[in-house]
């Protein structure tokens, strides 16, 4: 263990060690990780049956770190909301909670912006400040469901970052949350979405079995892909496919490919068959998103008829495939724009 890792961030072993090493009894560590991961308390001071002596002692070595609600906005179209938080050290981001019919979903943020640089998203526009702790993804988790009262039961991280650049730190994010000293959410309701680092592919499938991988594919040949995202110049589209075969051999779970239809440039029907000859015979889902509006960007959204007849290509093919539902357009719930426009109107750019 990381000697200044912070408490929030700790596993119960590792919180008990720590507790142990500064001469308290080991029962200490168990009701100070229930207030944490259980009760969810927002500062330390909440846990009533912890001697403060105790807490005086932890705070030396370790640092306490969560999120503070900044701006909240809960959409009048279908009541999804989200939520801007600051980090300790004056760093945002954006959480969004949204509730379906199977439970209510939260779409976190792994990184205080984003350095993969895809044309199409508002996360990349003000570059990466820094990665995430554990503590801080978990803690928009924790700090939507004490706001809200509300269970949640789904975890997507597909909000601001790349997940797998802050990979360590995603999966003991993973870990925590679904112990059973915590809030024990199924590894099977987790779904994390990468821009394509094929190494981490593979190497996730073998440390993550159970979790349900995404991966933004937004085009279905190297030329597209480079030009719409950079990753693409380090990995081609066969080493990305390959890895993409390896996770569903390995976990024998169904992978989901994320396609951003952009008006004019991907979204045509030759377009559609070649996806198809790309993913023909894997286990595999296609959910097409049409693009959502930047203001700093010129793509448009595919019309209606483009994105029902790119569907119908797919589905022809009998290749799984879902037009997802936009939420929460009226609140500026894609992935950045909340976090860009508050540091447009404070000034802070």
């Amino acid at each position: 263990m990381d000697s200044s890792m912070d408490l929030k961030s700790m596993t119960l072993e590792e919180l008990t060690d720590c507790v142990m090493e500064l001469g308290e009894k080991k029962f200490r560590a168990k009701q100070i990780y229930g207030w944490l991961h259980q009760k969810l308390v927002r500062s330390l001071e909440e846990m009533k049956n912890v001697p403060a002596k105790c807490i005086e002692k932890l705070l030396k070595e370790h640092p306490f770190y969560g999120v503070e609600e900044v701006e909240h906005y809960e959409s009048k179209i279908d009541g999804t909301q989200k939520f801007l938080f600051s980090l300790h050290d004056g760093n945002m981001v954006e959480s969004v909670l949204m509730k379906y019919k199977h439970g209510n979903s939260v779409c976190i943020s792994s990184q205080a912006g984003c350095r993969m640089g895809c044309r199409f998203c508002a996360s990349t526009l003000l570059g990466l400040s820094r990665n995430l702790y554990p503590s801080e993804m978990l803690d928009q988790i924790y700090a939507i469901q004490k706001a809200t009262g509300e269970r949640v039961s789904h975890l997507v991280v597909m909000g601001t970052g790349e997940p797998f650049d802050n990979f360590e730190s995603l999966c003991r994010m993973i870990e925590l949350l679904c112990s059973p000293d915590g809030l024990n959410i199924s590894h099977r309701n987790i779904t994390v979405s990468t821009c394509g680092i094929v190494p981490k592919i593979y190497e996730f499938a073998d440390r993550n079995p159970q979790v349900t991988l995404a991966i933004s594919l937004h085009s279905p040949n190297d030329t597209m892909r480079r030009e719409l995202m950079p990753i693409a110049n380090k990995y081609s589209m066969d080493e990305l496919m390959e890895a993409a075969r390896y996770y569903t051999r390995t976990t024998g779970r169904r992978i989901t490919f994320e396609y951003s239809l952009v008006k004019g440039v991907n979204d045509k029907k030759e377009h559609a068959q070649e996806l198809i000859s790309r993913v023909k015979g894997m286990n595999c889902h296609i959910n097409l998103i049409p693009v959502n509006p930047i203001k700093e960007r010129d793509f448009e959204q595919s019309t209606q008829n483009n994105v029902a007849a790119f569907k119908h290509i797919l589905e022809r093919q009998h290749i799984q495939v879902t037009v997802r539902r936009e939420m929460g357009r009226d609140i500026q719930a894609a992935c950045g724009q909340l976090r860009k426009s508050y540091k447009e109107r404070s000034g802070d750019e």
